[in-house]
């Protein structure tokens, strides 16, 4: 009897350590639906309502009008007639199938603090949109970012609208739903799966490492929002968010003058050529960075605070499991950044009739990475 018991306490004892370990180091993500026939829908404009969609519209409908307020791009019969035109390279020449291909997706959706340093927003729209593609075959990695500004024709509304506008929960499907029907439409590349976060959470993750090193070659600066040095430093989350997403940007002439109080009373000119194709380097470098992080850990262990701060701060599909997720997280480990390949889509400028710009393919995404030898010739 003294034995079943000393047994049995034991077994008690490692179920209690399993299920601590699993609560600890397993993050509880939060899903959303990732259904392909539901983006194939999308991409014929097939709507697909049910009584819950229709419910969930009506709850954000104040959302809605506040967006469109904001984003919605106001064109008239000429100006839709001259973009049409200019929009050539948005059917997709051929699919490209040899890719598994992941969608990470930055809302910019933020908190009361950061909207405290980056100004308040009403909804979700897609500041970042970054896909992953790992050929099936050699394991390659390719990045390739698309502009939040480029322009697109939606496949539920059949409006005009920048790509970030895509990322929205409609008649048709879910937010990540809209937002691959949009890339598939344009370049022939299907989503396998997708990860999203917001702006809270992009710096939950980078202050899990400690923060990250940033290095520029001008000391620069936004406002009080945050400023670097020329040279190196590592900096926490908040600062590298506003970096990434600064569109003020400016640089230090001279040399840096504090007068007798404290106050920075140097030069600071607009930094030249930001723009929303700056960002996206930006992006990519934080991208490069965190994976660069990754190959510090040795064991699970050492990944805790990080994979905590994923429970915080990410959905993803429901098709991709936690241990999948999981998988590729310390897959990454093993990469070598010289190898990884980062593009953005090739756009130019447009300027509408009231001097506001967006952008526009100026050739096929099968073409481009083509060219840039990601696809075999």
């Amino acid at each position: 009897m003294k034995i079943f018991n000393k047994y049995t306490y034991l077994f008690l004892g490692i179920i209690v350590l399993a299920t601590i370990i699993i609560l600890n180091f397993i993050p509880d993500l939060e899903t959303e639906e990732f259904d392909q026939e539901v983006i194939d829908d999308i991409i014929e404009g097939v709507t697909t309502t049910t009584i819950e969609q229709n419910i969930d519209q009506n709850n954000d409908q104040n959302t809605k009008d506040s967006i469109a307020s904001i984003d919605e791009l106001v064109l008239t019969e000429e100006e839709i007639s001259d973009i049409d035109k200019v929009l050539v390279f948005n059917e997709f020449e051929k699919e490209i199938t040899n890719f598994d291909v992941y969608l990470l997706i930055g809302s910019d959706e933020r908190s009361e603090e950061i909207a405290l340093t980056r100004g308040e927003v009403t909804g979700k729209r897609a500041d970042v949109i970054i896909l992953g593609l790992v050929e099936k075959s050699s394991k390659e990695i390719t990045l390739l970012s698309f502009p939040r500004d480029l322009l697109i024709k939606n496949n539920c509304t059949g409006k005009l609208e920048r790509i970030n506008a895509a990322y929205s929960k409609n008649e048709c499907g879910g937010r990540a739903e809209n937002l691959a029907a949009a890339i598939y439409s344009i370049s022939g590349i299907r989503v396998t799966n997708f990860a999203s976060f917001d702006f809270e959470g992009f710096e939950e993750i980078i202050d899990s490492v400690d923060g990250i090193e940033i290095c520029v070659d001008k000391t620069q600066r936004e406002g009080f929002s945050f400023e670097l040095q020329k040279g190196c430093q590592t900096v926490n989350g908040l600062t590298t968010l506003n970096w990434v997403v600064s569109r003020s940007t400016e640089e230090l002439v001279g040399e840096k003058l504090i007068d007798n109080e404290g106050n920075d009373v140097s030069e600071w000119k607009p930094m030249p050529g930001v723009s929303d194709l700056t960002r996206i380097d930006r992006q990519q470098y934080v991208v490069m960075q965190l994976i660069n992080e990754l190959k510090e850990f040795e064991s699970l262990n050492e990944l805790n605070s990080f994979i905590k701060a994923l429970e915080n701060s990410f959905i993803i599909d429901e098709n991709l499991s936690i241990n999948k997720a999981v998988e590729i997280l310390w897959t990454f480990r093993n990469i070598d950044l010289t190898n990884i390949q980062k593009f953005t889509t090739p756009v130019d400028y447009l300027t509408l009739n009231d001097g506001r710009q967006v952008l526009v393919l100026n050739d096929s995404i099968y073409n481009f990475l083509e060219k840039n030898l990601v696809l075999d010739s």
